[in-house]
């Protein structure tokens, strides 16, 4: 009986000191799996852990949203983009592209060519894949 005892114990401090070892390698040096296990662990935690009652934002609030401070801002963004901004971003992009083509830098040159006709239909896109008639600001128009 004493004999089970010793070898029951002997066998607990064996599996004890192994499992410590892994412990201490898996914090020192981890492999890649490991790794990703303790990202995926800690991601599931933060999901978890952030509660349902921040994800309904608009459940949270008291009363409506005024969207007209927004309205503005995208009116005055505009306002800059189809005046004299958007044609000075149109030309030096323009003046850009037929350099970078000359220099043999068609990547670059097709880069900037995309910013210069974006610059150019940036509202008719934004009419098109976006609902910006619901949008008026304080003057009205939007």
């Amino acid at each position: 009986m004493k004999t089970k005892i010793v070898s029951i114990l002997k066998n607990t401090r064996e599996m004890s000191a192994d499992i410590c070892r892994k412990a201490t390698l898996a914090a020192t040096a981890p492999s890649e799996k490991q790794a990703q296990a303790v990202l995926f662990t800690a991601g599931i935690l933060l999901l978890a852990g952030s509660g349902l009652t921040d994800a309904f934002a608009q459940q949270a609030l008291a009363g409506e949203i005024s969207d007209g401070k927004i309205a503005l801002a995208v009116t005055t963004i505009f306002k800059y983009l189809e005046g004299s901004f958007g044609a000075l971003i149109m030309a030096a992009s323009g003046i850009g592209a037929i350099m970078s083509a000359a220099f043999g830098q068609y990547k670059a040159a097709l880069s900037c060519m995309v910013v210069a006709v974006g610059a150019f239909i940036l509202r008719n896109l934004m009419y098109t894949f976006f609902n910006t008639s619901t949008l008026v600001d304080d003057d009205g128009t939007f």
